[in-house]
């Protein structure tokens, strides 16, 4: 699985700059949300990897 890297590095790096400054923990969920949020309102995204949790075979007896 390929791991997501930010299109735009240095404002990846601002927005964890920023979130280090807002959250007295860090990193945390709360905080890498955040500054994800942010990173992407000021228009940086997200290339390579997938954040999606695969499901467990359910039908498995």
């Amino acid at each position: 699985m390929a791991k997501a890297t930010p299109t735009k590095p240095a404002l990846w790096s601002r927005a964890k700059s920023e979130a280090k400054k807002k959250f007295k923990v860090y990193p945390s969920a709360y905080a890498n949300a955040w500054a994800a949020k942010w990173y992407k309102g000021k228009g940086g995204g997200w290339k390579g990897g997938n954040n999606k949790v695969k499901k467990k075979n359910a039908s498995k007896k």
